[in-house]
């Protein structure tokens, strides 16, 4: 037997060295467009080994490059924790069983690549990668979201095949400081790919475009053979126009003996007239391409860019782009996927952004680590500001490692790596040093370095604000707290002593049924000097497409599988303890505005209206006054139609010419219509459209449903008819030929995410609310009319509830008055609970609506004239919860095919759900694949319901959307159609 061949990388165990970010990595570069590289996407050679110094075996399989081996059928499956590290070693030690994936295949290195440099890059790994090229060692690197070069020209001969392996050790001393609220997967996440460029090339171009036209482009040149050859020189033009060299740059650069054999520096510049900015609502481009020549004038290399020409800075209290204060209307964004875990197609990508932007969102953070390149591109092209993130997270140990020399370079480096990659993007306009890894000297030093390297943009840490969210000598230049309570922001931004911008880099958590009241942070955030908004969390729900039978990830067969937020039968969702793990952080992973398809959740619509480009003000003089809310953009790119909503179903739509408003102006417009004399309740919206096609819209897409209230609805009135007879039985439920369960009392919903997290599912399951007693005090009978007063025992005391039940002209009025203790101070609802014969499919509302609204989520859901199929009611949150609600219903029916079913009027507008589930169905599964839904329908008419708020991370509702103890009263009237 013979001892194994010495492997210098495998030696140094660099899975355990801290201070070892890379080993013959090429420096990081602006990532530039060009042409003629070698992909290696696709099958490699794989195996997976249970130790990075584990022998390899004799059997290999095969993986997809890009992509993660924990969701391509390996016994290392995806696991989720948000906070805690899913091993118990402390920094920057590693568990001894360390998966690690060996990847291997052989490439045909093109015989046209002689003389040339040729470049190795993989795209990312998680999270340490060892590259050997026929059976020699090329490199290491560490950062599991930036790509890594390694130059193969002594290991590799043109013209003929070489082996390329690569190691990618899933554990180590940079797991602790990539602790990120994500699943931990293990692979290479981001595309391979081998490319040649002469020995003498651009290393790198930075470019400086302000709004003025002022261009600066600064080139580093090298020569991979050793010393610059004499007479080298570099050229540009920006679409079609020549730039000129910077003699006064080189002038000062041979004064100053900056000049050397190995880099050469270069600067090019330019005035441009009548420049086009660049902002999120205005991306404007231009192509800018630069070359370098060799002495004789023939071109070494080139390099292209898309480049656009803004300023941003901070004046005050103030962010400034292009120097007007500009509201940052945010989502936190991973790299995910429900079928590939962590790899994301340019597709995929844009397929993101496109939706974003449809629903008045302009500014992404790229949580938590720099995003795939193709991100910033297409950030650049739609129109996103973007707060570029560096992959730093020390969540379980952040406050060890914050000032741990051990981890000094491992801060800057990733933080420097990201500044190099993206700084020519227009989009970006904030740098992140990272996110919840507390606050100490690594910070400073990052932040020193990008402040000296980058002085155009600003740079932000949400852990800086320990020291105070004023604070001038702390490493971020903007106050960007999160989940701050809106009380706070307030007093802050009042208190005299603000320094910076506000804006929250995480607010407005979107777990399960959330988001409430995030219209309400909205207008103060818009009424508030020193406010300026803030970032979601987050944009996806991470829900991994799992087969049941045997609990695996459907992998990327799986597409299709799946539809407007639900899997197809046989999968499901799959979130934290599904895939066998015992320490977990549950479904805390489902908290997106979008399903796991990228199906909208109805605070989606919530978002658009509140990021409305053009606004309804108010409603006087036989007119209504509109607004432009936008920061650069006249309204001459929408087109509008007038749409009159009146109470006894009447709809009228005519055209709607828009105003041309600048941004800020207002302008009064005549009424379309005039309001029929019967004096009903109508309701006037603004369908706010694209003109024309957007690179993010076709032609007609809904922007935002702008709606103002012309006249109030009168009072309802009953005459009675004292000869037809009520049927309530003896046990005081109301018998009635089309339900199957009699209205009674709820208090009780199925505990949202919020509730659960947020501790109030707990105390109203001690208090019995999800099942209280009831006991019968009373029958009266009269007449076409009968009294029930019943009592509901829950812990808390009883609950006096009294139905009186009336014959009335059109149907059955039901008259209710619920009396709740004080020891009751905070309930979930109070209201009404019945259920349906089987058959009655289809609802139709007038009300807020289409899709799902609450107490405190409902600017988003216009009053109208609404039907949907029952079936489509429901929203599918990951774990069953409350859902499907609809916000200020003032009636509704329900019908069968034949249009017989039942219609109930309800005394003001409501909070009404109709669904297939009862609460207790929702509340006693995990996953929707568990649901079995009811023939009939399960209606809930409330007299009150507590707002959302968004407790499972940050603040609860606001005390004016909660359920107070005391008298609670409501009436609906109900007849058969």
């Amino acid at each position: 037997m013979t001892d194994a061949p010495f492997d210098p990388l495998t030696a140094l165990r660099p899975w355990e060295a801290p201070e070892v970010t890379s080993w013959g990595r090429l420096p990081m570069h602006a990532v530039d467009r060009r042409a003629g590289a070698v992909s290696l996407d696709g099958d490699w050679r794989f195996q997976l080994l249970p130790a990075p110094d584990a022998p390899l075996g004799e059997v290999w399989s095969s993986s997809y490059v890009p992509g993660v081996w924990t969701v391509q059928g390996t016994d290392d499956l995806p696991r989720y924790l948000n906070i805690r590290m899913p091993f118990a070693e402390f920094p920057p030690e590693v568990p001894a069983a360390n998966p690690t994936g060996v990847y291997e295949r052989a490439v045909d290195v093109p015989a046209e690549w002689a003389e040339r440099r040729i470049v190795l890059q993989v795209g990312a790994a998680e999270s340490v990668l060892l590259v050997h090229v026929n059976g020699r060692p090329a490199g290491i690197s560490k950062d599991s979201h930036l790509a890594a070069e390694f130059d193969l020209t002594p290991v590799v001969r043109p013209g003929e095949r070489a082996t390329v392996r690569l190691t990618v050790v899933k554990w180590s001393d940079a797991s602790h400081i990539e602790d990120q609220d994500h699943w931990w997967h293990g692979g290479i996440t981001r595309s391979v790919l081998l490319y040649a460029r002469d020995a003498l090339h651009l290393a790198d171009v930075t470019v400086r475009a302000r709004r003025d036209g002022d261009l600066r482009v600064d080139c580093r040149v090298r020569d991979a053979g050793g010393a610059l050859p004499e007479g080298w020189y570099v050229s540009g033009e920006l679409d079609g126009h020549l730039l000129t060299q910077d003699a006064e740059f080189d002038r000062t650069n041979a004064e100053d003996e900056r000049v050397s054999d190995f880099l050469g520096e270069a600067r090019l510049r330019a005035a441009v007239p009548d420049v086009r900015a660049w902002t999120a609502e205005t991306p404007e481009l231009y192509g800018l391409t630069v070359r370098l020549h060799r002495a004789d004038g023939t071109v070494a290399d080139t390099s292209r860019h898309r480049i656009g020409f803004r300023d941003v800075e901070i004046d005050g209290r103030d962010l400034l782009v292009n120097g007007e204060r500009v509201f940052i209307r945010g989502v936190n964004r991973h790299d995910f996927h429900p079928l590939t875990g962590r790899t994301v197609s340019y597709h995929d990508m844009r397929a993101d952004l496109v939706l974003l932007k449809r629903f008045g969102f302009n500014a992404i953070r790229t949580a938590h680590y720099p995003n795939d390149p193709a991100l910033y591109d297409l950030a650049d092209e739609l129109g996103f500001y973007v707060v570029d993130e560096a992959d730093i997270e020390s969540h379980d140990h952040a406050h060890e490692i914050a000032d741990d020399p051990r981890y000094l370079n491992a801060f800057v480096d990733r933080v420097s790596r990201m500044v190099l990659r993206d700084k020519n993007h227009p989009s970006v306009i904030i740098w992140s040093l990272g996110n919840e890894s507390d606050y100490g000297a690594n910070h400073d030093a990052a932040a020193g370095w990008v402040r000296r390297h980058d002085p155009t943009r600003p740079v932000q840490y949400e852990g800086a604000a320990k020291r105070g969210w004023a604070d001038p000598g702390v490493a971020s230049d903007i106050a960007c707290p999160m989940y701050a309570p809106l009380e706070e922001c307030l007093a802050h931004a009042m208190s005299g002593t603000q320094t910076k911008p506000l804006i929250q880099c995480e607010y407005s958590h979107a777990m399960g049924n959330s988001n409430g009241t995030l219209a309400d942070h909205w207008e103060a955030i818009e009424t508030t000097p020193g406010l300026q908004g803030g970032f979601i969390w987050e944009f996806w729900d991470h829900g991994i497409l799992q087969r049941v039978n045997d609990g695996r990830p459907a992998g990327r067969g799986g597409a299709g599988l799946y539809d407007n937020g639900v899997a197809a039968p046989g999968h499901r969702w799959a979130y934290g303890g599904d895939f066998g793990e015992t320490d977990h952080d549950g479904a805390f992973i489902a908290d997106g505005v979008v399903f796991p398809d990228r199906t909208p959740k109805p605070v989606m619509f919530e978002h658009r209206e509140i990021a409305a480009p053009v606004r309804i003000d108010c409603f006087r003089h036989e007119g209504v006054v509109l607004s432009n809310h936008q920061h650069f953009r006249g309204l001459d790119w929408l087109a509008g139609e007038w749409e009159l909503s009146l109470a006894d179903g009447a709809t009228r739509t005519a055209p709607a010419e828009l105003p041309d408003l600048r941004p800020g102006e207002t302008a009064a417009v005549p009424l379309p219509f005039e309001l029929p004399e019967d004096g009903g309740e109508a309701w006037l919206t603004l369908r706010v459209t694209t003109a024309g096609d957007e690179p993010w819209a076709p032609r007609g897409t809904v922007v935002c449903l702008p709606q103002v209230r012309l006249r109030a609805a009168p009072p309802v009135r009953h005459t009675p008819v004292p000869g037809r007879p009520v049927e309530v039985g003896e046990d005081g439920l109301l018998v009635h030929p089309l339900l199957t369960a009699a209205p009674t009392l709820s208090l009780w919903r199925a505990p949202t995410d919020n509730d659960e997290l947020g501790g109030m599912a707990a105390r109203w399951r001690d208090w019995g609310l999800h099942a209280p007693a009831r006991k019968v005090v009373a029958v009266r009978r009269d007449p076409g009319r009968v009294a029930v007063v019943c009592d509901y025992l829950c812990t808390g005391g009883a609950v006096r509830h009294e139905q009186v039940f009336t014959a009335v002209e059109g149907g059955l009025l039901v008259e209710e008055c619920a009396e709740l203790p004080e020891a009751l101070h905070d309930v979930a609802r109070v209201g009404s609970v019945f259920e349906t014969a089987a058959g009655l499919n289809l609802l139709e509302w007038f009300g807020q609506g289409p899709w799902e609204s609450y107490p405190d989520r409902e600017a988003g859901a216009p009053v109208g004239h609404h039907s949907l199929p029952v079936d489509e009611l429901f929203t599918p949150y990951l774990r069953p919860q409350e859902s499907g609600g609809r916000h200020g219903v003032r009636r509704f029916t329900l019908s069968a095919p034949d249009a017989t079913g039942l219609a109930v009027r309800l005394d003001r507008p409501r909070q009404v759900s109709v669904t297939r589930h009862r609460a207790a169905d929702l509340a006693a599964v995990t996953h929707h694949d568990e649901l079995v839904p009811r023939a009939g329908c399960v209606v809930h008419i409330d007299a009150a319901h507590r707002g959302l708020g968004t407790a499972s991370c940050g603040p609860d509702t606001f005390a004016s959307y909660l359920v107070a103890a005391g008298v609670h009263r409501w009436s609906w009237t109900l007849r058969v159609l």
